[in-house]
This record gives structure tokens, sequence and C-alpha cells, in this order.
């Protein structure tokens, strides 16, 4: 696994493919590859693109890839699709989405698929984007799988975020209550030869307006992705909140708050398959299945008393107190 990596930081993409499949399927080895990509240097700069499904997301994504080579900086894509609910792969192809840049070889693209990961991302997503850092890019663009109102896990991992919104798909206004409008940097109206552009724009600055003033206040940006349009005011944009970031110290937050979203999923899934394969193994998951079958318990009671039983408190558990 040390040899691969130093295939990855050497620039060799096809080791970086590699790299994601064993950790994207957790294959063996996988957390010795992750363990020793995270004790390598990382200073890629991630940003997160979301929005609902047909705001031109994948179109946009293309259009900033573009604007970012032009300016001589290397971009891995990272696109995060719906599963296949047969082989539980990712429905669309890493290269069907894309039309510029397809062939250069500072620009790396890749499909992962959600596998039925809430939040518009997949529970691999930290992992790759620090082996993607290995590898050494400027740039990391995340585009979330496109759920719609919950895709806000990606402001847990990106440095900037860009929410995605398009005239003509209903209220905009109460597409942003779900709580979007607090995880967005900048927030880009695309598809803005649409009629309803200059409203949507206007309600967005109406809102904005209402936040808490002070720090950084997000642009509103109108954009026709398929054209180009808007896309160099655009990457200005996406520059001067990550200059922003750095000199008001808020970088390192979010860098942060990446590594805790991380070690956060890690615990979930080491609880989770601890207790459930605790509670098999001894009977009690097949009798409060049963229970439940019966209606004579509830999922809430039966995972309180599953975690009380097998979630035993360990050294570093503030549980575990001296004696005396």
């Amino acid at each position: 696994m040390e040899e691969l990596i130093q295939m990855i930081r050497r620039g060799d993409r096809a080791a970086l493919a590699r790299a994601i499949s064993l950790v994207e399927d957790g294959a063996p080895g996988s957390r010795e590859l992750v363990r020793a990509a995270y004790r390598t240097p990382r200073n890629s700069r991630v940003i997160g693109i979301t929005g609902a499904p047909g705001v031109g997301k994948s179109s946009l994504v293309d259009g900033i890839v573009d604007q970012l080579r032009s300016a001589g900086r290397s971009v891995a894509v990272i696109a995060v699709d719906p599963s296949s609910p047969f082989t539980g792969g990712a429905i669309l192809g890493d290269r069907v989405r894309m039309k510029r840049r397809t062939t250069d070889p500072q620009v790396f693209f890749r499909s992962l698929a959600s596998r039925g990961h809430l939040g518009g991302l997949t529970r691999a997503t930290g992992d790759v984007l620090t082996l993607v850092g290995v590898a050494g890019f400027d740039d990391v663009l995340v585009e979330t799988v496109g759920a719609g109102q919950s895709e806000v896990d990606v402001m847990k991992y990106a440095s900037t975020v860009l929410v995605v919104l398009t005239p003509g798909l209903g209220d905009s206004v109460q597409t942003l209550k779900a709580g979007i409008l607090e995880i967005g940097d900048v927030f880009v109206v695309n598809k803005a030869d649409l009629p309803g552009a200059d409203r949507t724009g206007a309600e967005l600055e109406m809102m904005l307006d209402m936040r808490p003033q002070g720090g950084w206040r997000p642009p509103v940006i109108k954009t026709v992705a398929t054209s180009g349009v808007g896309l160099d005011e655009l990457a200005r944009a996406i520059d001067a909140h990550y200059e922003y970031l750095k000199s008001s110290g808020n970088l390192k937050t979010r860098v942060r708050n990446r590594f805790l979203a991380s070690i956060e999923d890690y615990l979930k899934r080491e609880m989770v398959d601890k207790v459930l394969k605790a509670a098999s193994t001894s009977g009690e998951l097949e009798r409060c299945l049963a229970a439940l079958e019966a209606g004579e318990d509830d999922p809430a009671s039966v995972a309180s008393r599953l975690a009380a039983r097998y979630l035993t408190a360990g050294p570093c558990s503030p549980l575990v107190r001296s004696e005396g």
C-alpha cells in the first residue's frame, strides 16, 4: 500500500483510480491504504457543488473545470451518482457528463456510487478526497448526487460550497428553507437565459440580506453553463472566498470539519457493525425483530437497549472512572 501511495504521488492516474476503487469497496488492505494517505501532506482546494436535480450541476462543473484549467490549475472531479440497485455501482459513468477537457492529463474524473448514503455524498468521500490530495491536484470539485434538499453533507468536506439553483423549478424560496441557504458560500443561478432568472436572483439577494451581517457575504452569480456565460465571474468568486478563508483563519476550521466528518462516519460504522454482530450472535436481534413484528416493541427502544448492552465503555470513554 505504501508503494501504491508513492505511485499516486508521482502522478500515476491508474494507481489513483485503483486506490479509490479499493477504498470505495472496502477491499482488504484499504484501511492501511487510507492510513498511509492521511500521513502524506495534502493541500488541495475542495469545492462542493450541490443543488436539486435538473439545475445543471454537471454542465456547471464542466465549465468550472475549463476555467480552472485555463488558469493553469490541475483539477480532479469527484461526482457522486445514484447507485445501481443490482451492482451497487454508480449509474452514470465518469465521462458521460463531461464535454470539455476529457483528454486533458491534468484533469481526473471519477464517479462514486452513493450506495444509499444520505446527504448527497458517499461514505468514502473523506478518504477519496485524501487520496486525490496525495495526487497533488490544485482543486477538487465534489458534485453531489442531486437528491434535493438533504444535500448538506458537502459543507463538512468542502472549503467552498456552491449552491446551484435555476428558474422554473418551483418556489426557490421554499427550496432554500430546508437549510440550503446556510451552507452556501456562493449561490449560482444557472440557466440564467430562462424566464424568471432575475426574480430568482433578487429573491436570493433579499434572503441573504436577512442574514446576520459581518464576515463573508455570499455572492449571487448568474450563469449559462452550456455557453460559458458568467463562468469567469464564478471562478473569481471562488477565488475570493478561498482568500477570505485564508485571511480570516477559517480555512483551518473547514479542514478540521472535514476530518471530524470522517471520524464521525467511521464511528457510526464501527458501532453499528459491533452492535448488530453481537446481537445477532447472541440471538437477541432475532428476539427484537420478533417483538417488533408482534407489535410489542419499537425500534427506538430496541436500539437503546442494544447500545446499552453491547457498546461497553472503553479506556477512552468518559464513563470510565478510577476507583475511590
